[in-house]
Protein backbone atom coordinates (compact mmCIF):
# COMPACT_ATOMS: atom_id res chain seq x y z
CA UNK A 1 0.00 0.00 0.00
CA UNK A 2 1.26 3.46 -0.77
CA UNK A 3 0.86 6.36 0.99
CA UNK A 4 0.11 7.31 4.91
CA UNK A 5 -2.39 4.92 6.59
CA UNK A 6 -4.56 7.28 7.34
CA UNK A 7 -5.85 7.79 4.01
CA UNK A 8 -8.69 5.53 3.00
CA UNK A 9 -6.90 3.02 0.69
CA UNK A 10 -9.34 3.47 -2.25
CA UNK A 11 -8.20 6.99 -2.45
CA UNK A 12 -4.77 5.88 -3.31
CA UNK A 13 -5.57 3.42 -5.93
CA UNK A 14 -8.00 5.24 -7.41
CA UNK A 15 -5.68 7.97 -8.10
CA UNK A 16 -2.52 5.28 -9.05
CA UNK A 17 -5.32 3.70 -11.49
CA UNK A 18 -6.05 6.85 -12.75
CA UNK A 19 -1.93 7.60 -13.59
CA UNK A 20 -1.77 4.09 -15.02
CA UNK A 21 -4.91 4.97 -17.43
CA UNK A 22 -3.14 8.57 -18.20
CA UNK A 23 -0.28 7.11 -18.80
CA UNK A 24 -1.45 4.57 -21.11
CA UNK A 25 -3.64 7.28 -23.02
CA UNK A 26 -1.26 9.85 -23.47
CA UNK A 27 1.52 6.65 -24.61
CA UNK A 28 -0.98 5.51 -27.24
CA UNK A 29 -1.91 9.45 -28.34
CA UNK A 30 1.78 9.95 -28.71
CA UNK A 31 2.66 6.56 -30.91
CA UNK A 32 -0.62 5.84 -32.24
CA UNK A 33 -2.31 9.23 -32.63
CA UNK A 34 -5.06 8.39 -35.63
CA UNK A 35 -6.26 5.18 -33.84
CA UNK A 36 -8.62 7.20 -31.35
CA UNK A 37 -9.95 9.09 -34.46
CA UNK A 38 -10.47 5.58 -36.05
CA UNK A 39 -12.55 4.02 -33.54
CA UNK A 40 -14.44 7.01 -32.80
CA UNK A 41 -15.58 7.44 -36.51
CA UNK A 42 -13.67 10.91 -36.87
CA UNK A 43 -11.73 11.91 -40.02
CA UNK A 44 -7.97 11.83 -38.41
CA UNK A 45 -6.51 15.46 -38.03
CA UNK A 46 -4.63 16.48 -40.79
CA UNK A 47 -1.89 17.77 -37.93
CA UNK A 48 -1.40 14.43 -35.67
CA UNK A 49 1.50 16.60 -33.91
CA UNK A 50 -1.35 18.41 -32.29
CA UNK A 51 -2.83 15.35 -30.96
CA UNK A 52 0.39 13.85 -30.13
CA UNK A 53 1.05 16.88 -27.69
CA UNK A 54 -2.22 16.56 -26.03
CA UNK A 55 -1.16 12.95 -25.12
CA UNK A 56 1.90 14.23 -23.92
CA UNK A 57 -0.01 16.38 -21.67
CA UNK A 58 -2.42 13.71 -20.71
CA UNK A 59 0.39 11.85 -19.92
CA UNK A 60 2.16 14.54 -17.38
CA UNK A 61 -1.13 14.85 -15.81
CA UNK A 62 -0.74 11.01 -15.05
CA UNK A 63 2.88 11.35 -13.16
CA UNK A 64 0.98 13.88 -11.13
CA UNK A 65 -1.98 11.36 -10.32
CA UNK A 66 0.75 9.13 -9.10
CA UNK A 67 2.69 11.55 -6.68
CA UNK A 68 -1.14 12.60 -5.36
CA UNK A 69 -1.59 8.98 -4.69
CA UNK A 70 0.49 8.77 -1.77
CA UNK A 71 -1.19 11.30 0.29
CA UNK A 72 -4.57 12.28 -1.86
CA UNK A 73 -6.16 15.04 0.66
CA UNK A 74 -2.58 16.40 0.81
CA UNK A 75 -2.35 17.62 -2.67
CA UNK A 76 -6.10 18.05 -3.39
CA UNK A 77 -5.55 20.51 -5.99
CA UNK A 78 -3.61 17.65 -8.49
CA UNK A 79 -7.12 16.06 -7.75
CA UNK A 80 -8.98 19.22 -8.05
CA UNK A 81 -7.63 20.11 -11.48
CA UNK A 82 -8.07 16.56 -13.08
CA UNK A 83 -11.70 16.66 -11.88
CA UNK A 84 -12.27 20.20 -13.36
CA UNK A 85 -11.01 18.68 -16.81
CA UNK A 86 -13.33 15.47 -16.43
CA UNK A 87 -16.38 18.32 -15.89
CA UNK A 88 -15.10 20.28 -18.89
CA UNK A 89 -14.10 17.71 -21.20
CA UNK A 90 -17.45 16.42 -21.48
CA UNK A 91 -19.36 19.37 -21.43
CA UNK A 92 -17.01 20.87 -24.66
CA UNK A 93 -17.88 18.02 -26.48
CA UNK A 94 -21.63 18.04 -25.81
CA UNK A 95 -21.73 21.91 -27.40
CA UNK A 96 -19.75 20.66 -30.40
CA UNK A 97 -21.78 17.27 -30.89
CA UNK A 98 -24.86 19.65 -30.73
CA UNK A 99 -23.14 22.25 -32.76
CA UNK A 100 -22.69 19.57 -35.50
CA UNK A 101 -19.33 19.57 -35.29
CA UNK A 102 -18.69 16.01 -33.61
CA UNK A 103 -20.37 12.72 -33.83
CA UNK A 104 -22.30 11.48 -31.13
CA UNK A 105 -21.31 8.57 -31.37
CA UNK A 106 -18.03 9.24 -30.30
CA UNK A 107 -19.40 9.67 -26.58
CA UNK A 108 -17.87 6.48 -25.35
CA UNK A 109 -14.58 8.16 -25.70
CA UNK A 110 -15.60 10.53 -22.29
CA UNK A 111 -17.08 7.79 -20.12
CA UNK A 112 -13.48 6.18 -19.21
CA UNK A 113 -11.53 9.30 -19.84
CA UNK A 114 -14.46 11.68 -17.37
CA UNK A 115 -17.21 10.25 -16.11
CA UNK A 116 -16.34 7.09 -14.08
CA UNK A 117 -13.84 9.57 -12.55
CA UNK A 118 -16.23 12.17 -10.95
CA UNK A 119 -18.03 10.17 -8.27
CA UNK A 120 -14.25 9.11 -7.00
CA UNK A 121 -12.23 12.62 -7.40
CA UNK A 122 -15.13 14.31 -6.00
CA UNK A 123 -15.26 12.22 -2.59
CA UNK A 124 -11.17 12.89 -2.36
CA UNK A 125 -11.94 16.43 -2.26
CA UNK A 126 -14.57 16.21 -0.04
CA UNK A 127 -13.22 14.52 2.39
CA UNK A 128 -9.95 16.80 2.05
CA UNK A 129 -11.80 19.64 2.81
CA UNK A 130 -13.78 17.76 6.21
CA UNK A 131 -9.70 16.94 6.76
CA UNK A 132 -8.92 20.93 6.45
CA UNK A 133 -11.82 21.43 9.40
CA UNK A 134 -10.59 18.78 11.71
CA UNK A 135 -6.68 20.45 11.46
CA UNK A 136 -8.55 23.66 12.71
CA UNK A 137 -9.52 21.12 15.92
CA UNK A 138 -6.68 21.53 17.84
CA UNK A 139 -5.90 19.51 21.20
CA UNK A 140 -3.03 21.20 23.25
CA UNK A 141 -2.72 20.84 26.45
CA UNK A 142 -2.55 24.70 26.67
CA UNK A 143 -5.46 24.58 24.51
CA UNK A 144 -7.61 22.36 26.62
CA UNK A 145 -6.23 24.51 30.00
CA UNK A 146 -7.45 27.52 28.48
CA UNK A 147 -10.80 26.12 27.25
CA UNK A 148 -11.39 25.04 30.65
CA UNK A 149 -12.16 28.94 31.66
CA UNK A 150 -15.18 28.50 30.17
CA UNK A 151 -18.04 28.99 32.97
CA UNK A 152 -21.00 26.53 33.84
CA UNK A 153 -24.83 27.50 34.35
CA UNK A 154 -23.73 28.87 37.77
CA UNK A 155 -20.42 30.60 37.33
CA UNK A 156 -18.10 28.38 37.64
CA UNK A 157 -14.92 27.53 35.66
CA UNK A 158 -14.65 24.21 34.50
CA UNK A 159 -10.97 24.74 35.60
CA UNK A 160 -12.27 25.15 39.02
CA UNK A 161 -14.37 22.28 39.45
CA UNK A 162 -11.23 19.96 37.93
CA UNK A 163 -9.39 21.10 40.67
CA UNK A 164 -12.25 19.94 43.74
CA UNK A 165 -12.40 16.68 41.76
CA UNK A 166 -11.96 14.79 38.80
CA UNK A 167 -14.39 15.51 35.97
CA UNK A 168 -16.20 13.48 33.58
CA UNK A 169 -16.45 16.44 30.62
CA UNK A 170 -18.86 14.20 28.35
CA UNK A 171 -19.50 16.49 24.86
CA UNK A 172 -23.11 15.47 23.80
CA UNK A 173 -24.70 15.65 19.85
CA UNK A 174 -27.58 17.46 19.17
CA UNK A 175 -30.43 17.28 21.20
CA UNK A 176 -32.64 15.75 18.39
CA UNK A 177 -29.66 12.84 17.96
CA UNK A 178 -31.18 9.62 19.44
CA UNK A 179 -27.89 8.67 20.73
CA UNK A 180 -27.74 12.37 22.42
CA UNK A 181 -30.67 10.98 24.34
CA UNK A 182 -29.60 7.50 24.73
CA UNK A 183 -26.54 9.11 26.46
CA UNK A 184 -28.27 11.23 28.64
CA UNK A 185 -30.57 8.15 29.92
CA UNK A 186 -27.01 6.56 30.26
CA UNK A 187 -25.41 9.03 32.10
CA UNK A 188 -28.64 9.23 34.26
CA UNK A 189 -28.71 5.48 35.69
CA UNK A 190 -24.79 5.26 35.90
CA UNK A 191 -24.47 8.87 38.02
CA UNK A 192 -24.03 7.41 41.71
CA UNK A 193 -21.65 4.90 40.50
CA UNK A 194 -19.56 7.70 38.53
CA UNK A 195 -20.21 9.86 41.52
CA UNK A 196 -19.31 7.46 44.19
CA UNK A 197 -15.50 7.29 42.48
CA UNK A 198 -15.42 10.95 43.32
CA UNK A 199 -15.98 11.96 39.79
CA UNK A 200 -17.80 14.99 39.04
CA UNK A 201 -19.75 15.28 35.52
CA UNK A 202 -20.01 17.84 33.43
CA UNK A 203 -21.98 18.50 30.11
CA UNK A 204 -21.33 20.17 27.40
CA UNK A 205 -24.10 21.28 24.51
CA UNK A 206 -24.46 23.12 21.54
CA UNK A 207 -28.08 24.28 22.31
CA UNK A 208 -28.81 27.83 24.53
CA UNK A 209 -28.80 27.39 27.87
CA UNK A 210 -31.98 27.70 28.79
CA UNK A 211 -32.81 25.00 25.92
CA UNK A 212 -30.05 22.94 27.90
CA UNK A 213 -31.96 23.17 31.14
CA UNK A 214 -35.59 22.03 29.56
CA UNK A 215 -33.91 19.14 28.42
CA UNK A 216 -31.50 17.82 30.95
CA UNK A 217 -34.50 18.53 33.60
CA UNK A 218 -36.46 15.28 31.33
CA UNK A 219 -33.62 12.82 32.28
CA UNK A 220 -33.27 14.48 35.96
CA UNK A 221 -30.01 15.94 35.44
CA UNK A 222 -30.86 19.62 35.71
CA UNK A 223 -28.52 19.71 38.60
CA UNK A 224 -25.40 18.61 36.24
CA UNK A 225 -22.73 20.95 36.26
CA UNK A 226 -23.08 22.11 32.02
CA UNK A 227 -21.72 24.50 29.81
CA UNK A 228 -23.83 25.94 26.67
CA UNK A 229 -21.37 25.94 23.45
CA UNK A 230 -23.01 26.90 20.36
CA UNK A 231 -20.39 27.88 18.65
CA UNK A 232 -18.39 24.64 19.66
CA UNK A 233 -15.57 26.55 20.65
CA UNK A 234 -15.17 23.83 23.70
CA UNK A 235 -15.01 20.86 20.89
CA UNK A 236 -12.36 21.85 18.96
CA UNK A 237 -10.46 22.81 21.47
CA UNK A 238 -10.88 19.10 22.87
CA UNK A 239 -10.13 17.95 19.28
CA UNK A 240 -13.76 16.93 18.63
CA UNK A 241 -14.20 16.83 14.62
CA UNK A 242 -17.41 16.87 12.94
CA UNK A 243 -18.07 13.10 11.67
CA UNK A 244 -17.61 11.95 8.21
CA UNK A 245 -20.52 10.42 6.36
CA UNK A 246 -20.13 6.48 7.37
CA UNK A 247 -19.38 7.41 10.80
CA UNK A 248 -22.67 9.35 10.80
CA UNK A 249 -25.09 7.19 8.56
CA UNK A 250 -22.66 3.89 8.19
CA UNK A 251 -24.09 1.21 8.66
CA UNK A 252 -23.98 0.97 12.90
CA UNK A 253 -25.70 3.98 12.85
CA UNK A 254 -28.79 2.87 11.31
CA UNK A 255 -28.88 -0.59 13.14
CA UNK A 256 -28.01 1.09 16.48
CA UNK A 257 -30.38 4.10 15.27
CA UNK A 258 -33.36 1.58 15.34
CA UNK A 259 -32.51 0.20 18.40
CA UNK A 260 -31.58 3.16 20.56
CA UNK A 261 -34.46 5.26 18.99
CA UNK A 262 -37.34 2.73 18.33
CA UNK A 263 -36.83 0.08 20.56
CA UNK A 264 -35.33 1.93 23.52
CA UNK A 265 -37.99 4.58 22.53
CA UNK A 266 -35.38 7.50 22.93
CA UNK A 267 -37.24 9.04 19.66
CA UNK A 268 -35.52 11.62 17.35
CA UNK A 269 -36.34 15.72 17.13
CA UNK A 270 -35.50 18.43 15.34
CA UNK A 271 -31.67 19.11 14.10
CA UNK A 272 -30.00 21.82 17.08
CA UNK A 273 -26.66 22.35 16.35
CA UNK A 274 -24.00 21.25 14.33
CA UNK A 275 -25.22 17.68 13.39
CA UNK A 276 -22.10 16.67 11.88
CA UNK A 277 -20.26 17.25 14.97
CA UNK A 278 -18.86 14.02 16.87
CA UNK A 279 -19.42 13.94 20.48
CA UNK A 280 -16.38 12.46 23.17
CA UNK A 281 -15.60 12.43 26.85
CA UNK A 282 -12.44 13.44 28.93
CA UNK A 283 -11.62 12.97 32.31
CA UNK A 284 -10.12 16.21 33.62
CA UNK A 285 -8.29 16.65 36.90
CA UNK A 286 -6.65 19.89 38.02
CA UNK A 287 -6.94 21.30 34.69
CA UNK A 288 -4.78 18.05 33.15
CA UNK A 289 -6.89 15.40 30.66
CA UNK A 290 -5.79 11.97 32.30
CA UNK A 291 -8.09 9.94 29.78
CA UNK A 292 -10.65 10.14 26.74
CA UNK A 293 -12.78 8.50 24.67
CA UNK A 294 -13.47 9.87 21.46
CA UNK A 295 -16.53 8.41 19.05
CA UNK A 296 -15.40 6.34 15.74
CA UNK A 297 -19.12 6.62 15.34
CA UNK A 298 -21.83 8.58 16.56
CA UNK A 299 -23.64 5.48 17.66
CA UNK A 300 -20.89 4.56 20.22
CA UNK A 301 -21.81 4.12 23.65
CA UNK A 302 -19.52 4.47 26.03
CA UNK A 303 -19.13 2.77 29.46
CA UNK A 304 -18.82 5.97 31.36
CA UNK A 305 -18.30 3.74 35.10
CA UNK A 306 -15.60 2.34 33.39
CA UNK A 307 -14.08 5.93 31.45
CA UNK A 308 -14.63 7.07 35.73
CA UNK A 309 -12.46 4.45 37.00
CA UNK A 310 -9.16 5.73 34.46
CA UNK A 311 -10.67 1.78 32.49
CA UNK A 312 -7.84 0.36 34.56
CA UNK A 313 -8.66 0.96 38.27
CA UNK A 314 -9.75 4.16 39.97
CA UNK A 315 -7.27 7.25 39.20
CA UNK A 316 -8.58 9.31 41.88
CA UNK A 317 -9.71 10.15 45.10
CA UNK A 318 -12.94 8.29 46.01
CA UNK A 319 -14.44 11.40 47.95
CA UNK A 320 -17.90 12.90 46.47
CA UNK A 321 -18.06 15.94 44.52
CA UNK A 322 -18.65 19.30 46.30
CA UNK A 323 -22.51 20.50 45.41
Amino acid sequence: MIGDEQTPAWMKYTLLLAALYNVALGTWAILLPQAVFQLAGMDAPRYPELWQGIGLSVGVFGLAYFAAGFHPTRHWPVVMAGLSGKVLGPAGFAWAAWQGRLPWNAAWVIVPNDLIWWGPFAAILWQAYTDSLDGRRVASPEIQRMALRARTQVGTTLLDLSTESAVMLVFLRHFGCTFCREALADLAAQRRSIEALGVRIALVHMSSEAGGERFFTRYGLADIDRVSDPNQNLYRAFGLARGRLGQLFGPKAWIRGFEAGILRRHGIGLLQGDGFQMPGVFLVFHGEVNSSYRHMSAADRPDYVAIAQGETGNMFPTRRPTR
